[in-house]
């Protein structure tokens, strides 16, 4: 799918012309694929790697326009049960326009940094700016997930919410290497960014996207550190729940062999102590009694 848009009073504007300013490519068709790599003489490996979740970003610089391939996160939903991903996305800055591929339809041109764009260059460090925004929302919604689950594990006995959290702490890692990766291209942007033509007002905003960009890694990181933190603890609260129960259904039974040995032992088809005595099942209900209590006090003397 195609979106054209051109910058009219300093806002990006969808168009339908031949020649727009940016264009923008969801999943492309093999024939728009063939479009970009004949007229835009786009590389081939370079086009399905704006395509590939796996791709590593990069930053390349090719006759006629620069490459940056950089992570974004993915656009979750409910079927991926807690888990959020990063996908690629490809852009090719011209000198006078931006062509942008990516594998999945999403809004890139919402926020208040797009209400005022002044050039192509300044279009192509916002959208880097807003996938940064994206993954600090994500953060934040991880966050409070996890928050949530942590207050329902403490009673929980199955392993739904210790799940959950492998999923998010699964989320955090790519996350984390997404953000590291990303990084590294920044650094390697700001450093050429003479050769690509910023202006100062670009390399200013290109330094506050750097800044970001660390400040969001070292918050994955953290949520990452307390979230691993907190399986372990999950381990160990599951562990301890569980011999709890068992001494609990240990003391039980203890406290039922008691008695029962004193009745079996009374059941037996021989001649027994006290077998025409007309209060004998109240005397030996009485013993069963006298030593029940007699080990609830051992226990409470040991403290078990």
């Amino acid at each position: 799918m195609l979106k054209k848009y051109n910058l009219v009073a300093r806002k990006l504007v969808e168009v339908d012309e031949a020649a727009p300013q940016v264009w923008v490519y969801t999943n492309p068709t093999l024939d728009e694929q063939r479009f970009l790599v004949e007229k835009f003489q786009i590389d081939e490996h370079t086009l399905a790697s704006a395509l590939d979740p796996d791709e590593q970003p990069r930053l390349e610089f090719e006759p006629e326009h620069i490459v940056m391939i950089y992570k974004r996160p993915k656009n979750y939903s409910g079927k991926d049960q807690l888990e959020f991903k990063v996908a690629s996305v490809g852009m090719f800055l011209f000198e006078d326009k931006l062509v942008v591929v990516l594998a999945e339809d999403i809004p890139l041109f919402v926020g208040k940094r797009f209400q005022s764009v002044g050039s192509i260059k300044e279009v192509f460090l916002k959208l880097v700016y807003n996938s940064i925004s994206h993954y600090v929302e994500h953060l934040r919604i991880i966050h409070m997930i996890s928050e949530e689950i942590e207050d329902k594990m403490t009673e929980a006995m199955d392993n739904t919410y210790l799940l959950n959290l492998f999923s998010l702490v699964k989320s955090l890692v790519y996350y984390a290497e997404a953000i590291t990766s990303n990084g590294f291209v920044f650094e390697k942007t700001r450093n050429l960014s003479a050769r690509i033509g910023f202006d100062e007002k670009d390399q200013e905003m290109l330094d506050d996207i750097i800044i970001e960009n660390m400040q969001c890694k070292t918050q994955a990181d953290i949520y990452s550190n307390i979230l691993a933190q907190l399986l372990d603890a999950r381990a160990s609260v599951v562990n301890n729940n569980l011999n709890l129960l068992i001494k609990k259904l240990n003391v039980i039974t203890i406290w039922m062999m008691v008695p029962t040995f004193v009745v079996s032992a009374y059941g037996m088809n021989v001649a027994l102590p006290l077998s025409d005595h007309p209060d004998a099942f109240w005397m030996l209900m009485g013993v069963c009694l006298i030593l029940v209590w007699l080990v609830m006090m051992f226990w409470k003397h040991k403290n078990w």
